[in-house]
């Protein structure tokens, strides 16, 4: 089949719309039509060069939903119809951390970067004039048609729109388990939100569910701070300074109970400012990526054992993604949950380096590109 997608043939460099050669799905794996991907921070990331793949051209985007169109021979419990997301991790269901709850570490993740099967580092399923293409996460959701495996996709209520439904296949999952898995938000608690983007939309949600009294979004960005307020921040700041003397002041001295750091371009410093938000016993969530490049924390190691503050790491908040996709788009059902006001703009696949152009100045808590 062919299809049009969007490739980084180099990095840095703008995405670039080509049209494609997709093979169709052998067992275990489905043939998706894409309806709808979010535009998330990470696949700029590789574009800007920041964020290291292991194969160029690669096509991108990880965060999707559509419908089945094709199945592979032998692979049952699947129909033609189906809706599903596209999670940003595969889950196998057999690793010891699957099989121990944390699904979000599958061992199949090692071979994120490859652009191949997972089982597979020399089998790809895209292609441009003979040439091998990657995909990224295994899913490249910034193409019309995409070939995945079962270990990538969830089945979803076909009542959910996949314009909607897409968000969860990274952004909710990630930015909701920082605060609720790894942040450990309790009733009560006073929390920082670093960075009030589309990730940070969802940890700000995430932390309001699970009872933060105070919670506080920090963000450069104006309009940012303002939308915080409808995602259940009772404070917005401008800088992490002025959000780590607000939370001692809301708290007698001792400062945030949980920091979590969902900014766009993840900094050394932005980790030790966190840190220092803190009241002792505090947790510090690491959810936004960095230059792989970067190494090193100017953090005072003391605090470790005198304050007992963790620096806690977040992979895709800490969700079991079969499960927890499906749990999420109920909440989204029911009301507990927004998505509709967290999508500011929608695009189409030519307009996607407008649409990270927009993201880049400030214009969208996150943007959507949506298939005809």
């Amino acid at each position: 089949m062919k299809v049009r997608g969007a490739v980084l043939r180099s990095t840095p460099g703008e995405f670039e719309l080509v049209e494609l050669e997709l093979d169709g799905p052998r067992q275990g794996e489905l043939t998706v039509r894409v309806a709808a991907s979010g535009l998330c921070r990470s696949d700029y990331s590789i574009a800007a060069g920041t964020h290291h793949v292991e194969r160029l051209p690669m096509c991108c985007g990880h965060e999707g939903a559509g419908t089945v169109v094709e199945v592979g021979p032998n692979t049952p419990g699947w129909a033609v119809g189906d809706h599903v997301v596209l999670s940003a991790l595969p889950s196998c269901g057999r690793c010891r951390m699957c099989a121990t709850g944390r699904g979000n570490l599958c061992d199949l993740n090692a071979s994120l970067l490859y652009g191949a099967r997972f089982d597979d580092p020399t089998s790809y399923r895209m292609s441009l004039a003979g040439q091998p293409v990657g995909q990224w996460c295994g899913v490249s959701t910034f193409a019309e048609y995409t070939t995945v495996g079962v270990t990538s996709a969830v089945k979803i209520d076909p009542s959910v729109p996949l314009d909607r439904a897409c968000l969860v296949g990274c952004g909710v999952n990630t930015g909701w388990g920082s605060a609720v898995n790894m942040g450990e938000v309790r009733p009560g608690d006073t929390t920082i939100v670093m960075g009030a983007g589309g990730i940070g939309s969802f940890a700000l949600q995430g932390a309001r569910h699970a009872g933060a009294t105070n919670l506080i979004a920090v963000d450069p960005v104006p309009f940012k701070r303002e939308m915080a307020t409808t995602f259940g921040a009772t404070h917005a700041c401008e800088s992490i300074a002025e959000a780590t003397d607000l939370a001692k002041h809301l708290t007698n001295g001792q400062g945030a109970d949980t920091t979590i750091i969902t900014v766009g371009e993840l900094q050394p410093a932005h980790i030790a400012d966190a840190y220092a938000s803190l009241r002792k016993g505090g947790i510090c969530v690491i959810t936004a990526l960095g230059d792989t490049k970067h190494v090193g924390m100017d953090i005072p190691v003391y605090e470790f054992t005198v304050f007992q503050k963790r620096i806690q790491g977040s992979m895709f908040g800490g969700v079991a993604p079969m499960w927890d996709i499906r749990k999420m788009l109920s909440m989204y059902t029911a009301g507990q949950l927004l998505l509709d006001e967290v999508i500011t703009t929608t695009y189409s696949l030519d307009e996607i380096n407008k649409g990270y152009q927009d993201m880049l100045d400030g214009r969208n808590i996150r943007g959507v590109i949506v298939y005809p």
